[in-house]
């Protein structure tokens, strides 16, 4: 665990590059401290023993409970769209604006 990879100046220029995002000078510092306190946990969690840990689908192992898919409303398409001034096979026409 204390294998801590330290990230240099050069380091974060370079994956910056690969990334293709571009830094100032004055942003290599903090990122890199960032950087190397996330690379730092991710040592710690790699360190813990997770053998005999069954993997998890979800946290909770909350199972989904599903309802039966039906209409609970009644259909109103020909009362909602009759104030609309140009409707065709139950669909709102619209000027177009690309030509």
């Amino acid at each position: 665990m204390n294998n801590i990879v330290a990230l240099t100046t050069d380091d974060i220029k370079q994956i910056a590059h690969l990334a293709r995002i571009g830094l100032d000078e004055a942003a290599i510092e903090p990122l890199r401290d960032d950087l190397t306190t996330v690379l730092s946990l991710v040592e710690q969690l790699n360190a813990i023993d997770t053998a005999g840990v069954e993997p998890m689908a979800h946290p909770g192992n909350a199972e989904l409970r599903l309802r039966d898919d039906v209409v609970s409303e009644e259909n109103r398409r020909d009362a909602l769209q009759a104030p609309a001034p140009d409707v065709e096979q139950g669909y709102f026409l619209v000027p177009r604006v690309i030509e």
